[in-house]
């Protein structure tokens, strides 16, 4: 039990009690759930200070003063008298953080507690890359109703990160390629959707987003060096090394779709010619079969074919997967990630592109580099980049430090 006195160096009255309401919040954070009379105990600190402190605690939101009853694991039912006291703990913290995700052809809009928790998420389908003022007005409506169905306020609203299919400037948030999304040229994204919400936002790649997201929420928890590959209408991937994203100088690390496969493969809109981009992308794999397949059209036509054990389409799955899974094979040489994550739409063909992958991988990386190296799906499909938004908009509002520690494990 500590004695209620000052510090060493103390001076004042305020470095006192400062130090005090850091020892009820230390019990409460141990103990979880105390009564007042627990926490006089614990800290040993007199009653009518415990009173005063917890007051103030709770008139600060930092600790939630309990409607129900009872005692904390400091309580000896059989010598306690009298009416049990309220039980306290920490409060959650105040206010919130929203992600954004623009992908091609959806908006998915996500709000969290400061804890982490999402309180709610929604999305809508919506051609994204030709109708840049619809799709930011989109998105500034399901954020207002998103806000109001958790009943936050949008002064309370910490951080906003939005991602978007395209390389980011660390600098200036300008899109890095306009080939990318054509009706976006000139146009800033975090500036045009801050102006609409009313605060700041950030912008980062959506597959930089995806990698936080698998990495805080998803399969890649646990791993503090890993690769996501997103395999979608472009190829790309995020890069979190040492527990950090690697954006690279000018925000461009990680375009693995244009890598080049073939020295005659077609011309690439970014002005390379057979960039792996080309051959793996949905629009690259759909073409390849609609010689002998007329009506295949979208990604979703070409994965039924692959979910009823179509030859051909199980042919041209497997030539991708190794495709990806060569290159991929010369990242791991030079990164020697833990592990490596797909995901996108072609992630949805499961095991099939995955072992094609894999065993491409293995191939042409060192064995030492495979030795340990975790191939696998993402677990979070198209949630991924909204859940890497919020991850890092609490790393921008962390919540304050005593709530923090408390809420840990």
């Amino acid at each position: 039990m500590q004695r209620e006195t000052p510090p060493a160096g103390a001076g004042d009255l305020g470095a006192l009690r400062a130090a005090n309401q850091g020892r009820v919040i230390a019990a409460l954070r141990e103990h979880r759930a105390l009564s007042r009379a627990d926490i006089a105990r614990v800290t040993g600190l007199s009653p009518s200070t415990v009173s005063s402190l917890v007051k103030d605690l709770v008139d600060g939101g930092l600790v939630a003063p309990g409607t129900a009853t009872g005692r904390g694991p400091g309580h000896d039912p059989e010598r306690g008298r009298g009416r049990p006291g309220a039980v306290l703990t920490l409060a959650a913290p105040r206010g919130a953080v929203l992600g954004v995700d623009f992908g091609h052809g959806h908006i998915r809009v996500a709000v969290a507690s400061l804890a982490g928790d999402v309180l709610d998420e929604r999305a809508v389908t919506l051609d994204v890359d030709s109708a840049a003022a619809t799709a930011l007005d989109t998105a500034r409506d399901l954020v207002s109703a998103a806000l109001a169905t958790v009943d936050v306020p949008v002064q309370d609203v910490r951080s906003v990160v939005l991602g978007v299919p395209a390389p980011v400037s660390p600098e200036t948030g300008a899109l890095q390629s306009n080939s990318i999304l054509p009706g976006w040229t000139g146009l800033l994204p975090g500036e045009e959707l801050s102006r609409r919400v009313g605060l700041p936002v950030r912008v980062e790649n959506d597959a930089n987003l995806g990698a936080v997201g698998e990495m805080r929420y998803g399969a890649g928890q646990g791993y503090a060096d890993l690769v996501f590959v997103k395999l979608s209408t472009g190829i790309g991937a995020g890069l979190v090394l040492d527990g950090r994203l690697r954006r690279g100088t000018r925000g461009i690390a990680g375009e693995i779709g244009h890598v080049q496969v073939r020295e005659d493969g077609d011309i690439c809109r970014c002005g390379s010619r057979g960039c792996l981009e080309t051959v793996v992308g949905v629009g690259g794999l759909l073409r390849s079969l609609q010689a002998t397949r007329w009506e295949l059209q979208t990604v979703e036509d070409l994965l039924a074919l692959v979910a009823r054990r179509d030859p051909g389409a199980l042919r041209l799955l497997d030539d991708a997967g190794r495709a990806v899974g060569r290159t991929l094979g010369d990242l791991c040489n030079l990164l020697e990630p833990q592990a490596v994550l797909l995901s996108g739409e072609l992630s949805q063909a499961g095991e099939p592109l995955l072992q094609s992958v894999r065993q491409a991988i293995f191939r042409y990386a060192q064995p030492g580099i495979t030795s340990d190296l975790v191939v696998a799906l993402g677990e979070l499909g198209d949630r991924a980049a909204v859940l890497g938004a919020v991850g890092l908009a609490l790393d921008a509002s962390p919540p304050p430090a005593a709530v923090l520690r408390g809420r840990a494990g």
